[in-house]
């Protein structure tokens, strides 16, 4: 196994997922997916239970994901942005991997990328900084681990209100919020990852990135 890629959606086949799968597919090289919603793992806890042995202690699908992901040199990581956010999955399984941190920065040398799906349009006007938000958040992640960030592909999403069956007459839709007073369910459409051509492009390259540094610098040993 050399790419891991992981996504924090819920949603069955999301955007976030197909998205976090083409990058794979681009790397070249062997790779898995594992979607966090399938899996039953707790936050952190901060009990520092793992600071001598450098293995979680709750007992939860976290500890064989957090096994897994130890071996690994590179990764994926899908998030998507609740209340301009990166989403609770994700968060928790960034978290659960601080167990490998004490003593030996065993996550040190890995190299990823992210994949930021968003229902606020970057750079519009009045609204979040969303997937900005997501991404730094990712980023410092992968920067006090010691791994080495490869960028980010940003995907428009779509807000829950498009398929909750209230989206053009409730007074808090989302749909107006982000696309103006006169949007609709029908006038917006459904986002989908493979609608935009320069969404697949950045997909592979971001893939082959993965790849070239793979082959580039082996990843180093953690720090004694």
């Amino acid at each position: 196994m050399q790419v891991l890629g992981i996504s924090g959606s819920p949603i069955a086949d999301s955007n976030t997922d197909r998205a976090v799968k083409a990058v794979l597919k681009s790397t070249g090289l062997q790779t898995q997916f594992i979607k966090l919603s399938e899996l039953e793992i707790s936050p952190c806890r901060a009990c520092l239970g793992c600071t001598e042995s450098n293995e979680c202690v709750v007992q939860d699908d976290g500890r064989s994901l957090a096994a897994f992901f130890r071996q690994v040199p590179a990764f994926v990581l899908g998030a998507y942005t609740p209340y301009s956010s990166l989403d609770a999955r994700t968060k928790t399984f960034m978290e659960r991997m601080y167990c490998f941190r004490h003593q030996i920065g065993g996550n040190a040398g890995k190299v990823g990328g992210s994949v930021i799906t968003t229902a606020c349009v970057p750079g519009a006007a009045n609204l979040p900084a969303a997937a900005e938000t997501a991404r730094t958040q990712i980023g410092y992640w992968m920067m006090e681990e010691g791994m080495t960030d490869l960028g980010s592909l940003v995907i428009e999403g779509n807000v829950p209100c498009i398929r909750c069956g209230h989206g053009d007459d409730c007074k808090v839709s989302g749909i107006k919020m982000l696309y103006g007073p006169d949007a609709t369910v029908a006038s917006v459409g459904v986002k989908t990852f493979e609608g935009e051509d320069r969404l697949a492009a950045a997909a592979k390259a971001l893939g082959e990135k993965i790849r070239d540094a793979l082959q580039r610098v082996a990843p180093r040993e953690a720090v004694e």
